[in-house]
C-alpha cells in the first residue's frame, strides 16, 4: 500500500444544519463539517472515537493500526478541524455522520482557508478528500491572473474600473468583496486592523457559493490601493483622470506579489498612467517665442506639455517672481506651433492685471492673436471670440456672463491668481467650473492659504474628483491632518495631489538672485498707548470669552477678528482705534520706529516698498514723510491706474511706494526697490511673503533687506508665533509657503494675553 499509513485516510467534506448554544441561547447553523475514515484494502472504517465503527460487513476482520489511525487524527486536527465528540457540549445537534468540525457556514475565513490550505497538504500526505456540493467552502484555484475592465463613462475625462478574476470566460469583479473585508474589522477599512486578524488567507466570495482565496501578504497591496481608489460606502468605481497613476500602481501592486493583471481594453489607460508617474520627456521651447527661458522655466514649460499630453489638468504653484506669465505664454506659443489651438484659449485674471497680460503677450508671443473681453462694450466683440487665439477676461466679468462664456467652446482655461477660486462656495468657483474646455490650468503661488478647503476647491477645478466630494475630503482628509496632525494622511494627500502641481522655490532655482536678508524689528509699547492696550484687551477678552461660551469659537469668528483688529491699530498707531480713550495718546511707538529705520535707509539711496493692512495707517505714514521733505507714491484699492503708479516709482519719481497689502500682493514687478518694510503682520505669511515678491524676483540685482515690524509681546508677537507654528502643513504638501488652520481655543487665549509684565485678571 502506497502512502505514510497503512490505509488510506479518507476525508469527507460537507455541510450540516445544527443549533449550537451560546449565551444560554439555542441557534441555528449551517456548518461545514467532515467524516473521517479509514480504508484498508478498500473497506472503509470509521475512527475509532465513533460509535459506529465499520461500515463494510467484513470490518471486523480487518486489523486495524490505531497507532496509525491516531497520528492521521493528528494531522487533521493540526489543520484547524476539531473532533466533533470534544466540542458535544457545545453543539445541541449534529448529523451522526459527522466526525468533524471545519467551521460555520458564515466563518468564511477559517473554512475557505482550510479547503485552501489544509486540503492540498494532506492530499500531498496521503489523504483522500472528497468535496461534496452541500460543503459551504468550495475554491477555485487562486493562480488565475486578475483582470482589470476599464471602461470609459458618458462624464468626460472619467473612466470606470472593475478588478477581479475570469473563469471560463466569465469575469468575476472581485471590488464589492474586498472592500467587505474592511467592514470586518473594528476600525473600517483598516490595512493594519485587517492584518492583525488571524487568519493566514483571506476568502473572497465569487457570488456563486466559490471562494478565491489568497495568502494575506499577496493580498495587503492590492488593498492598499483599492483602499485609496474607493470613496467609502463605494462598491463600483469611478474615477477622473487625475487617478490614471493608480492604475499603475494597481498593476504593480498586483504584479510584486507574483501575480499576472490583464488589462484587456483598458492598456491605453495604464500607459497614460504609467506615462504620469514617469513624468515629462523633453521638449524644445517654442521657436517664435521671443524670450529665453532659464532651465527650470523650461522645465515648466515641459511639464505644462507633460499634463497636456495625457490630458490632466494641473497647477503651476512656483514662488511668486519666478515667470508662472512667461512659462504660460510659452506653452501656448507650443500649442499655436502644434496647431492644436484651434480653439481659443480663455484667461481670468484679477481685472487690475489683465493689462499687464495683453503686454506680456506682446512682447514674447506677437504671434498670438490676443484680445480681451472686458469693459462695457464687450459684449459686441463676442461673437468674434473664436477667431482668436487667447481671450483675457477678469473674475467679476466671468461671474456676470457666466451663462454667455459656457457657450464658448474652449482650448485651454488659465487662471491667474487661482487663489481667487480658494472658497468652494464662492461664484467665481462655481463659474470656473462650468466652463466648457479641454484644458484646465491654475497658476497661484499660494495654493493654500488658510486652510486645506482651499486646496480641494483649487483641484475641483483643475482635476474635478482627484479629491473626491468634499465631505469625503474632509472627513479623510482636513479633519485628521488639522485636527490630529494625522502624518500619514497628510504624507497620502501630498502622494495623492504631487502629479499635478508644480512649485519651485526662489531659493532652489534661481541661484542667481541677490541674497534677500529678513529682520524682525520689535518695539515696546509704553506709557499711554500701552495702557490703551491693555484697557481694549481686558474688554476684548471679555466679549470673546461670553461669545465663546453662548455661541462656540465657531460661531465667534467676527467677534474674535474685530476684538483682534483692534488690538492691532493700538499696535499700530493709537490714531487708527475708533474710542475716545485713543484720542489723548499723542505717540505711537511703531510708528516712531518705522521713521528712525527709513531715514537712514533714504540717505543711503536705498529704494522701498511699505506694506499694511490698514490704508489710514499708510495715510498717516505718507503725510509723515511729506512733513519730513519725501515725497512717495500710494497704492490702495480706491487707486485708478496701477500700472502709472508703478511706472512712475520705477522711473525713480519717488523713492517710497505705500502700498496696502490686498491691493498690492500680486501682478506688481518692482525689481528697482531694494527694501521692503512691513508696518503690521498678517496672519498669512504666504500673503506677505507675494508682497515681498514685488520687490524679490526675477529681475532684482541688488540685495533686498525686509523688514517685519512688531509691538513686543503684542497679539503682533503671538501672530508671527501662530505663522511659524501652523506653516508645516502648507510646506509638506507644497515644499513650501502658506499657513493653515483655524484658531483653537489655546490659541485665542494666547491672542488675547496681557503684555509681559501686565497681570492678567
Amino acid at each position: 500500500m502506497s502512502g505514510p499509513f497503512p490505509f488510506v485516510p479518507l476525508l469527507r467534506l460537507f455541510a450540516e444544519s445544527g443549533a449550537i448554544e451560546e449565551n444560554e441561547q439555542q441557534h441555528e447553523v449551517v456548518a461545514g463539517v467532515g467524516r473521517l475514515e479509514f480504508l484498508y484494502d478498500g473497506v472503509a472504517v470509521c475512527s475509532s472515537s465513533d460509535d459506529d465503527d465499520a461500515d463494510g460487513e467484513n470490518s471486523g476482520d480487518i486489523e486495524r493500526d490505531f497507532g496509525a489511525e491516531a497520528e492521521a487524527q493528528r494531522l487533521l486536527e493540526s489543520f484547524g478541524a476539531l473532533e466533533l465528540s470534544g466540542i458535544s457540549d457545545f453543539l445541541i445537534d449534529y448529523d451522526s455522520r459527522a466526525n468533524y468540525w471545519v467551521a460555520l457556514a458564515s466563518e468564511t475565513h477559517v473554512g475557505a482557508s482550510f479547503a485552501a490550505h489544509a486540503v492540498p497538504e494532506m492530499q500531498k500526505r496521503g489523504f483522500r478528500v472528497i468535496i461534496e456540493p452541500s460543503f459551504p467552502f468550495r475554491i477555485v484555484s487562486p493562480e488565475l491572473p486578475w483582470t482589470a475592465w476599464v471602461e470609459p463613462s458618458e462624464r468626460p475625462d472619467w473612466f470606470g474600473v472593475q478588478l477581479g478574476i475570469e473563469i471560463d470566460g466569465k469575469p468575476y469583479n472581485l471590488v464589492p468583496a474586498l472592500l467587505e473585508l474592511f467592514e470586518r474589522t473594528p476600525e473600517g477599512t483598516s490595512i493594519g486592523a485587517l492584518s492583525n486578524c488571524p487568519a493566514r488567507f483571506r476568502a473572497v466570495p465569487l457570488g456563486d457559493g466559490r471562494f478565491v482565496v489568497l495568502p494575506w501578504e499577496r493580498l495587503k497591496r492590492v488593498l492598499e490601493v483599492l483602499a485609496e481608489l474607493y470613496p467609502d460606502g463605494e462598491k463600483s468605481l469611478l474615477l477622473s483622470n487625475g487617478r490614471l497613476a493608480e492604475l499603475a500602481a494597481l498593476d504593480d501592486a498586483v504584479c510584486s506579489v507574483g501575480g499576472h493583471l490583464n488589462w484587456p481594453g483598458g492598456e491605453a489607460y495604464l500607459e497614460r498612467g504609467r506615462a504620469l508617474a514617469k513624468g515629462p520627456s523633453w521638449s524644445p521651447p517654442p521657436a517664435a517665442l521671443r524670450a529665453e527661458l532659464r532651465p527650470y522655466q523650461h522645465d515648466g514649460l515641459m511639464w505644462l506639455e507633460h499634463l497636456r499630453k495625457i490630458g490632466v489638468g494641473g497647477v503651476l504653484a512656483d514662488d511668486m517672481g519666478l515667470g508662472k506669465t512667461l512659462q504660460t505664454i510659452a506653452l501656448l506659443a507650443r500649442e499655436k506651433e502644434g496647431r492644436r489651438g484651434d480653439l481659443p484659449t480663455l484667461i481670468v485674471t484679477p481685472t487690475s492685471l489683465v493689462g499687464n497680460w495683453q503686454r506680456e503677450f506682446e512682447k514674447f508671443a506677437p504671434q498670438l492673436r490676443v484680445t480681451d473681453y472686458v469693459g462695457p462694450r464687450r459684449h459686441k466683440s463676442f461673437e468674434k471670440l473664436a477667431q482668436h487665439d487667447v481671450v483675457i477676461t477678469s473674475y467679476p466679468i466671468l461671474i456676470r456672463d457666466q451663462e454667455k462664456l459656457v457657450e464658448q467652446h474652449l482650448h485651454y482655461v488659465i487662471l491667474d491668481e487661482a487663489q481667487a477660486i480658494k472658497n468652494s462656495r464662492s461664484l467665481a468657483s462655481s463659474a470656473v467650473r462650468q466652463l466648457n474646455c479641454r484644458h484646465r490650468l491654475a497658476l497661484t503661488g499660494t495654493p493654500v492659504e488658510n486652510n486645506l478647503d482651499e486646496l480641494w476647491s483649487l483641484f475641483e477645478f483643475v482635476l474635478p474628483g482627484l479629491l473626491g466630494r468634499a465631505t469625503e475630503f474632509r472627513k479623510n482628509f482636513r479633519e485628521p491632518i488639522e485636527q490630529r496632525a494625522d502624518e500619514d494622511r497628510l504624507a497620502q494627500l501630498r502622494t495623492r495631489v504631487a502629479p499635478f502641481i508644480l512649485r519651485r522655490l526662489k531659493e532652489t532655482v534661481a541661484r542667481d538672485l541677490p541674497a534677500k536678508t529678513e529682520l524682525v524689528r520689535s518695539v515696546e509699547l509704553t506709557g499711554d498707548q500701552r495702557d490703551l492696550y491693555e484697557s481694549i484687551r481686558l474688554a476684548a477678552d471679555s466679549d470673546v470669552r461670553q461669545a465663546i461660551q453662548s455661541r462656540g469659537i465657531g460661531g465667534s469668528a467676527i467677534t474674535i477678528l474685530d476684538a483682534l483688529m483692534k488690538l492691532r491699530q493700538v499696535c499700530c498707531d493709537p490714531r487708527l482705534v475708533s474710542v475716545d480713550a485713543a484720542r489723548q495718546v499723542k505717540l505711537s511707538a511703531k510708528y516712531e520706529l518705522f521713521f528712525e529705520l527709513l531715514e537712514p535707509q533714504l540717505a543711503a539711496g536705498r529704494r522701498v516698498l511699505v506694506f499694511s493692512q490698514f490704508t489710514r495707517m499708510l495715510a498717516l505714514l505718507q503725510q509723515g514723510l511729506r512733513e519730513r521733505g519725501h515725497e512717495s507714491l500710494l497704492l490702495t484699492g480706491q487707486s485708478q491706474d496701477r500700472q502709472k503708479l508703478v511706472d512712475s516709482f520705477e522711473a525713480g519719481e519717488a523713492h517710497v511706494f505705500f502700498i496696502s497689502l490686498k491691493a498690492g500682493g500680486t501682478g506688481l514687478n518692482l525689481v528697482s526697490a531694494d527694501t521692503v518694510i512691513h508696518y503690521d503682520p498678517w496672519w498669512n505669511a504666504a500673503a506677505q511673503m507675494q508682497a515681498t515678491d514685488r520687490a524679490y524676483r526675477i529681475g532684482q540685482k541688488n540685495p533686498v533687506f525686509v523688514y517685519n515690524l512688531i509691538a513686543a509681546s503684542s497679539v503682533e508677537e503671538r501672530m508671527l508665533g501662530l505663522q511659524r507654528k501652523k506653516r508645516h502643513l502648507a510646506d509638506t504638501i507644497l515644499g513650501g509657503g502658506g499657513e493653515l488652520g483655524v484658531l483653537s481655543p489655546d490659541d485665542v487665549e494666547n491672542l488675547f494675553a496681557p503684555l509681559d509684565g501686565d497681570d492678567a485678571l
